[in-house]
């Protein structure tokens, strides 16, 4: 029950200035406590880099934020040895990857070879610089974002990186009724600015975070559940309109965040809705559709969920 009252708590704060994104901060909120990496995708405007301030101020965790451009070169983001010459000796310059929250804003924007200096930071939490190994901070949680709209100029990324990441997460124009809620705020003299975000309370520390992992670990996942899990995974790679479908790292991943969903519910067992509930972020970015689905208007949503629903939901 920590856990549950640990991420409404959350989920409270940063839903204060991050106005009609319930879904999309709750999975925020499952993507951090699991320990994974999230990439973000929406049109300028939606909150996507408000999202990751809110939330480094509610989980008492350093931010740092980096523009990715294509001029960008990899030891911007993860540092390099500077010769020091009254010293007469190297000295290491961090760079911005030395954090807790890393915002990666518009990752596709720079070439390959910077962009896969996150790699090694993303999947084993340290970096190499100069064949030094240096651990980076616990937590490490880096949440990129991509327009969906605009391509000129940007470099897909490959599937290696986008493997990296536990979920994908669409955050996307909201209600009418939402908006007018929003404008009413800004009426009221609200500005979604650095001072408003400071404003928020700390919700979470690091000892608590180590005390709600725990207690994820120890959910319970019967076999039906976990036969569930790689059923959906199969079923992509085996799906007719879907060229790669998820690896066994994508099992994996909807399992780890269906745990964090039972332990967010208040449950310690996991169920087939808490599996339902994550798959679709977990998956949508692991698989590449045929050409021919493309031109008939399908994306990666429409498809998952048609052969989702036909798998049989353990009882």
């Amino acid at each position: 029950m920590f856990v549950k009252e640990k991420s409404e708590q959350i989920i409270n704060e940063v839903s204060k200035v991050l106005i009609g994104q319930d879904e999309f901060v709750r999975h925020l909120v499952v993507a951090f406590l699991t320990g994974g990496h999230v990439l973000m995708e929406g049109v300028p405007g939606l909150g996507k880099t408000l999202s990751a301030k809110a939330l480094a101020k509610t989980v008492d965790c350093e931010y740092k934020r980096v523009q990715f451009t294509p001029d960008l070169m990899p030891t911007d983001i993860i540092g390099t040895k500077v010769f020091d010459l009254k010293k007469t000796e190297f000295y290491l310059k961090k760079g911005p990857i030395f954090t807790n929250i890393l915002l990666a804003d518009e990752i596709n924007r720079t070439p390959p070879k910077t962009q896969s200096a996150l790699l090694e930071a993303m999947e084993e939490g340290h970096v190499t610089i100069d064949g030094e190994t240096m651990e980076l901070g616990d937590p490490f949680f880096v949440m990129a974002t991509q327009n969906p709209i605009e391509y000129e100029g940007t470099y897909p990324l490959p599937e290696a990186q986008l493997d990296r990441f536990l979920m994908k997460l669409n955050i996307t124009y909201f209600s009418q009724e939402d908006e007018n809620n929003l404008l009413k705020k800004y009426k009221e003299g609200f500005v979604s600015s650095h001072k408003e975000v400071e404003s928020l309370e700390t919700c979470l520390t690091y000892e608590e975070l180590v005390t709600c992992r725990e207690e994820i670990s120890r959910v319970i996942c019967e076999d039906g559940v976990i036969n569930y899990i790689t059923s959906i995974s199969n079923a992509t790679r085996k799906s007719p309109a879907i060229i790669l479908g998820g690896s066994p790292r994508s099992s994996i991943s909807m399992l780890l965040c269906a745990k964090t969903t039972a332990a967010m519910n208040g449950r310690d067992f996991v169920t087939p809705e808490d599996v339902l509930d994550i798959a679709l972020p977990v998956l949508r970015h692991r698989v590449i559709l045929k050409p021919e689905a493309e031109v008939d208007g399908l994306d990666p949503d429409t498809v998952l969920n048609a052969f989702i629903r036909k798998i049989e939901v353990p009882r």
